[in-house]
């Protein structure tokens, strides 16, 4: 599948997670596509760590506003009702567990929900962002990811790279699978449109517990 492809049915699925009412932050990356996918007549309020709440949909080309981006510095818009604040505010709301459900994407997940998604050792980051905060501020936590990197896997029986947080992840959403963090292990709910079980597991090496129910993602 081509990357476009990957990336909208991965925030189509999590666009299936959202609830009414909810305050929902989207990280940088492919997070941000869920925002274009809001089912109808459902209100959701998208927060962002630089500094707003009331995140709408991408901007059309030729519509962006240079001074109006995420926390990523991508273009966005903004809803009715929209409120800016400064960091320290922004970091109140998701600090005081205001956040329903953040979004992020991940370098390793693994089998007892940690997350390490902030350095690759060696490599120059421009700093750890706001992961750290949201991830243990947030209700809950869904890892939406592309389920290899370059043929390599991501989800592991324990993340070999430095944890941004340990024991946080509720749910992994990839192209190939929706899984869920239990205290028995990961449970393999769904899977993608294009995948089988077999597909699945042969490009995890963590160990996944196959629902009795198991069905095919509706993207």
């Amino acid at each position: 599948m081509d990357k476009k492809l990957i990336r909208e049915i991965i925030a189509k699925r999590v666009a299936q997670e959202l609830n009414d009412g909810d305050v929902v932050n989207l990280g940088i990356g492919l997070p941000t596509a869920v925002a274009n996918y809001v089912p109808e007549n459902m209100d959701v309020i998208f927060q962002s760590e630089n500094g707003l709440i009331g995140v709408g949909p991408a901007p059309k080309e030729g519509e962006e506003i240079k001074d109006l981006v995420n926390a990523g510095g991508m273009p966005i818009t903004t809803l009715d009702g929209a409120v800016f604040f400064d960091s320290a505010m922004s970091f109140s709301v998701i600090r005081g567990g205001h956040v329903d459900m953040t979004v992020l994407g991940a370098l390793q997940v693994d089998e007892k929900g940690n997350l390490a998604n902030w350095i690759i050792p060696g490599k120059m980051v421009p700093g750890m962002g706001g992961a750290m905060d949201l991830v243990v501020g947030a209700k809950k936590v869904i890892v939406s990811m592309e389920h290899t990197a370059k043929g390599k896997p991501k989800i592991f029986p324990l993340c070999t790279l430095p944890l941004t947080a340990a024991n946080q992840v509720n749910l992994i959403i990839t192209e190939m699978a929706v899984i869920e963090v239990t205290p028995d292990g990961l449970l393999l709910k769904e899977i993608g449109p294009h995948n089988t079980v077999e597909d699945v597991i042969a490009n995890t090496p963590a160990k996944l517990i196959i629902a009795d129910d198991i069905k095919v993602m509706e993207v």
